[in-house]
C-alpha cells in the first residue's frame, strides 16, 4: 500500500496517478509529486493538510531547467556563441513557454488549489502553471535524477527550438530589431550613414543602428540598405549578448529574473 494514501483524499491520489501516466514516470516518493501539485492557496483553505506547498520545489526546478536546457543547447549547437545560446535558452525557460509546457501536461487540472483561486482562473494562469511546471521538474529531479528530467523535457523543448529558429529566419534583421527594440525598450531604431568609401561604381557604405541615441550596431555594404541590414544584424547580436527578456507585464528584466 502506498504510504501516502492514508494522508490525502482519494481524488488527490488519482491526480498523482493520472499525471504519472501523462509523464510516463512512476515516482518512487509520491509525496514529492504531491507537493509539486500543491498551490499555496490550498493550504490556506486546508490548514491541517500534512504537506507543504510547491514553492521550494519551484525554486529547485528553476535551477534544474536552466542547467538541462543549457547543456542541451551546448551540445546541439556546438558552433553557436555564448550570447546566442543564452538568448535561445531564455526563450525556453521564460514564463510563457513553461506555462505552455505545463498546459501540454495538463498540470492545471491536477493542481491542488483553493476554491477561490480556482474560481478566478488560477488553473490557467501562466504564472501559476509556470511555477507548477518548475515544481514538477524539481520533484522529478529529486526522485529520479537528471537523466529523467532530460527525457521528460526534450520532447517539449525540441519543437520549441525549431519554432523559435524558424521565426527568426522568417524576419529580416531590420524588422526583428524594430520588434525587439519597441517591445523591450519602447524605442524605434534609427539608421544613419556615417561613412562612404571607394569609387562611384563600387562605393561601400557604413551605417550605424542607433536606439535612443546609442549605437547598437554598425554594418557595411555596397548599398545603404545592405549596410543597414548588417547594422541591424550586429545590433541583434548585442541584444543576445545582453540576454534581456520582457516578462508578461512588459517589464524589462534580465532573463534569469523572469
Amino acid at each position: 500500500m502506498d504510504p501516502l494514501a492514508p494522508l490525502v483524499p482519494n481524488q488527490i491520489m488519482t491526480n498523482i496517478e493520472e499525471l504519472e501516466k501523462q509523464l510516463g514516470v512512476v515516482f518512487r516518493d509520491k509525496s514529492l509529486l504531491q507537493r509539486a501539485l500543491t498551490h499555496r492557496s490550498y493550504l490556506n483553505e486546508h490548514p491541517g493538510f500534512p504537506f507543504e506547498d510547491n514553492e521550494r520545489l519551484e525554486f529547485l526546478g528553476d535551477a534544474v531547467l536552466d542547467f538541462v536546457t543549457g547543456e542541451y543547447l551546448y551540445h546541439r549547437f556546438p558552433e553557436q556563441q555564448e550570447g546566442s545560446l543564452t538568448s535561445l535558452r531564455s526563450v525556453l525557460v521564460r514564463r510563457t513557454t513553461l506555462a505552455d509546457f505545463a498546459r501540454r501536461w495538463d498540470l492545471g487540472r491536477h493542481l491542488m488549489m483553493g476554491h477561490g483561486e480556482a474560481e478566478t482562473g488560477g488553473r490557467n494562469r501562466s504564472a501559476t502553471l509556470c511555477a507548477a511546471f518548475e515544481a514538477v521538474i524539481g520533484a522529478l529531479y529529486l526522485d529520479q535524477g537528471i537523466d529523467s528530467v532530460q527525457q521528460a523535457i526534450e520532447p517539449l523543448i525540441i519543437p520549441q527550438i525549431t519554432l523559435t529558429l524558424k521565426e527568426r529566419l522568417d524576419k529580416d534583421p531590420k524588422s526583428s530589431l524594430q520588434e525587439i527594440s519597441q517591445g523591450r525598450l519602447h524605442k524605434t531604431p534609427r539608421y544613419r550613414t556615417v561613412a562612404e568609401s571607394g569609387p562611384d561604381h563600387a562605393k561601400e557604405f557604413t551605417v550605424e543602428a542607433t536606439i535612443g541615441g546609442d549605437v547598437y550596431g554598425s554594418g557595411k555594404g555596397y548599398s545603404k540598405q545592405e549596410a543597414a541590414q548588417e547594422a541591424a544584424r550586429a545590433a541583434l547580436e548585442r541584444f543576445e549578448d545582453l540576454a534581456v527578456q520582457v516578462d508578461e507585464d512588459g517589464v524589462l528584466a534580465n532573463s534569469d529574473e523572469e
